[in-house]
């Protein structure tokens, strides 16, 4: 397996040294629009001969495209935000290379009646094309990061393996993470936060469809293991609504979130002034005037989540709440992974929010390598077994767990 790497940030970086250490892929070059960071990226490697370094605009369709044919890349593994995904996406067809992403392409609210109507969903622009991969039998295996991922993962295994019957599927993320020295420091690309807890929350239920909701609706006090404890969840966009009733037989998906009314209040404001726009405005300059986007601006002036490993606490939990029916009774089981971040940093030296997400593409690529993992279409994790891909995450050293609720 060759495979292209594009995004050498957080979680780029963090895919880098976990791969570093598995033995089932040939070369992976890691591609960013800065050529330094990805340079830094393979520097801390140690020499390992099968990464290389290469500049590249994500944007570009046509030059990434040319990325793969020249290092016969036969993977493109997207580690960008959201906004770059179709071109990459459009790429990888292009060169005839699978494709793995984390998040899926973006959605856009209803015009009329954005919190009762779904407009755009997330990964409907991939979901287009599902019929044009399948006849190529080329393989997009989209939201493989950890929510989506290895959540979707989770329901698959609990249809599987856990259930007859399942009413509700719930992924709920929580976390007692602190930052010294930041009052307002999110753990993840601040970008992708603003998009996914602003826009309308998708829920679906099987009479009814998928619908919206508004933002940060529904609050519930979920109570995490290993130590978190209870906080309070909201509901959220997110894509494992749009992915699991796809494969998995339920009555109702939710994504829901634990963010704090601070967290939730800064993006209320956020909101409020329009700094969550992405189209561009014009400001004054020393040089003139410039146009920027207000949501670059935020991100520009927050520290980058990358960097924050040193000063960072606690443990990040993800997983997948299941109620159902199993032999005639009724059954509830929260399927969850943690990672302790003190843990995340001294292994690999990667914050814990970030590792946790890189995690799961490295093993579902692995799994794609041996052939344990394989398939033609869009395909999101669910339609895939979970058993070996829950085995090979414990034996990366990093278990999952269960808990009977």
């Amino acid at each position: 397996m060759r495979v292209l790497l594009v995004g050498a940030g957080g979680v780029g970086t963090a895919i880098t040294r976990i791969a570093a250490r598995r033995a089932f892929f040939e070369a992976m070059v890691v591609a960013d629009h800065d050529l330094a960071r990805a340079e830094a990226a393979v520097a801390a490697l140690g020499g390992d001969v099968r990464f290389r370094a290469e500049r590249v605009d994500a944007s570009d369709e046509a030059a990434v495209t040319a990325l793969l044919e020249r290092h016969a890349c036969d993977v493109l593994l997207n580690a960008t935000d959201p906004r770059f995904v179709m071109p990459l996406f459009r790429a990888a067809r292009a060169a005839e290379a699978t494709y793995v992403d984390m998040a899926m392409s973006l959605s856009r609210p209803h015009r009329e009646r954005p919190y009762e109507e779904c407009g755009v969903k997330l990964g409907d622009a991939q979901f287009e094309q599902a019929a044009d991969w399948e006849k190529a039998g080329g393989l997009a295996l989209v939201g493989m990061g950890v929510e989506p991922g290895l959540s979707d993962v989770f329901a698959r295994y609990a249809a599987d393996e856990l259930f007859d019957e399942i009413e509700e599927i719930g992924v709920r993320d929580g976390a007692n993470l602190t930052v010294d020295g930041h009052v307002f420091a999110p753990s993840f690309s601040i970008w992708t936060t603003i998009e996914e807890c602003l826009n309308p929350p998708v829920v679906y239920e099987a009479d009814r469809g998928w619908f919206t909701t508004e933002p940060f609706s529904e609050p519930e006090v979920f109570d995490f293991p290993e130590g978190i404890g209870p906080v309070e969840c909201v509901n959220v966009e997110h894509e494992e609504v749009l992915l699991v009733p796809r494969w998995v037989d339920t009555r109702r998906v939710t994504f829901k979130y634990g963010l704090g009314e601070e967290f939730i209040g800064t993006l209320k404001t956020l909101h409020l002034l329009g700094l969550d726009r992405t189209e561009r405005v014009t400001v004054p300059s020393a040089d003139g005037p410039v146009r920027v986007s207000p949501r670059d601006v935020v991100a520009a002036c927050l520290p980058d989540p990358a960097t924050l490993g040193e000063r960072m606490h606690g443990k990040t939990c993800a997983g997948t709440w299941v109620r159902g029916v199993k032999d005639g009774r009724p059954r509830e089981v929260y399927l969850y992974h943690v990672v302790d971040n003190q843990w995340s940093m001294k292994e690999y030296g990667s914050q814990a929010v970030v590792w946790q997400t890189a995690v799961n593409p490295v093993v579902a690529l692995e799994l794609l390598a041996t052939g344990a993992w394989s398939g033609a279409g869009v395909l999101g994790p669910e339609a895939l077994p979970a058993l070996p891909f829950l085995d090979l995450l414990t034996a990366y050293g990093s278990p999952w767990g269960m808990r009977e609720q």
